[in-house]
């Protein structure tokens, strides 16, 4: 079975050597090194095998396809699991259904969620009114409601929450990915300022030829420092939520940008940019960058290039308090101000079709701060955008 393993892990392009392996064989063979559970499985094999904490993110994929074979493979379970229970009373509503759901606003909904959280007692489910699951109360998880707060759980898919109440683990982007890349990578070259910077390191062949000429003959190799793209870039990307559905796309624009800029900052933000980012989704609860820290740190010659599908409630960009995960001292508007002014150059990419850019209320706000500058991942956008910061 771990042969199996070892060879899946492979498959995944996880750099798993055979002395890795033998390592995690010697250490299941230890008495007392690990109970026998799969979570301590888990992190025994991530330990031994996965050396790089960047793959960390392809290990737990790898990993989970493998578990869910195996499973597959199990005889079912007779017992009813809670979450298929829990699931029943999610209801098919109908469009005029939620049609009739009404909305509260900003202020009332917030109001009602300290009042039910005041009064409530006991878990409900397919309700109306308390925080529950599967019903249409805005409170809650697994079921709709047009503006609700999200209390756990997963999402039942409708992505109409204005607050989440629940912690949530994003991944960071890969920028190793290949495929895909190389038409990214061509656009991405229009923004490009050539400069010979650092120490004497590159072969000037004409200027030894010439010297050496002169020299009578004798070989006098002339050095000059690299040749390199001197354009400084930040970029900041949204991650989580409705990103999950343009990873693969995003993965390749940040793979492109990697290999082409050799001053490249990167950031993490989610659904619209506060007062801090962060540069690692694994540590972004305890190490995080303040925002005004990063406005001072970036002189105007860095290009700034916004990733994010500005796919979000409203009230996240135009309400202090409006994010999702906690509460915003200032509304995200303000912050997005703050950031075009420190960096006139400025863009945004949107991985959403372009034709769906007019039935989403936040995107079309977004537009609008960023005065029009928002282009579509495709080669096209890309080269328009690449057009602007290189004036």
């Amino acid at each position: 079975m771990l042969t199996d393993f070892f060879y899946h892990l492979r498959e995944h392009r996880l750099p798993v050597s055979v002395q890795e392996y033998l390592t995690l064989l010697e250490a299941l063979r230890a008495d007392g090194l690990m109970t026998p559970t799969l979570d301590d499985f888990y992190f025994l094999a991530r330990a031994a095998l996965v050396k790089d904490e960047t793959l960390y993110d392809r290990y737990d994929q790898a990993f989970g396809a493998y578990y869910r074979g195996i499973a597959a493979q199990l005889p079912s379970d007779k017992e009813i699991p809670l979450d298929w229970l829990v699931k029943q009373f999610e209801k098919s509503l109908t469009p005029e259904e939620k049609a009739a759901i009404e909305k509260h606003g900003w202020s009332k909904l917030m109001e009602l969620f300290k009042q039910r959280l005041e009064e409530q007692k006991e878990r409900h489910a397919g309700g109306s009114k308390w925080v529950g699951t599967g019903g249409t109360s805005p409170f809650g998880n697994g079921g709709y409601h047009p503006e609700g707060i999200r209390v756990g759980g997963q999402s039942a898919g409708n992505r109409t929450a204005v607050k989440v109440w629940d912690m949530r683990q994003f991944r960071d982007y890969d920028d190793q990915v290949e495929l895909g890349t190389r038409n990214f990578k061509v656009a991405l070259r229009r923004l490009r300022r050539f400069a010979r910077e650092g120490g004497d390191l590159e072969l000037d062949l004409d200027d030894t030829i010439a010297s050496t000429a002169r020299n009578a003959g004798w070989l006098d190799l002339r050095l000059v420092p690299e040749r390199h793209n001197s354009v400084k870039v930040l970029m900041l990307l949204d991650v989580g939520g409705s990103m999950d559905d343009h990873i693969a796309r995003v993965e390749e624009l940040f793979s492109a940008a990697r290999s082409e800029f050799r001053n490249l900052e990167v950031y993490y933000f989610h659904n619209c940019p506060y007062d801090s980012l962060w540069q690692s989704n694994r540590r972004r609860r305890e190490e995080r960058f303040d925002t005004w820290d990063i406005l001072r740190r970036y002189n105007d010659d860095w290009r700034l290039i916004i990733v994010g599908d500005a796919t979000m409630s409203p009230y996240e960009i135009l309400q202090p308090g409006g994010s999702v995960e906690y509460n915003n001292k200032e509304a995200g508007a303000v912050w997005m101000r703050r950031l075009l002014d420190a960096w006139p150059k400025s863009v945004w990419l949107n991985p959403e079709p372009s034709n769906y850019w007019q039935y989403r209320q936040s995107i079309a706000l977004m537009h609008d701060i960023m005065q029009g500058r928002m282009y579509p991942v495709t080669v096209a956008g890309l080269e328009q955008a690449m057009r602007f910061l290189s004036k």
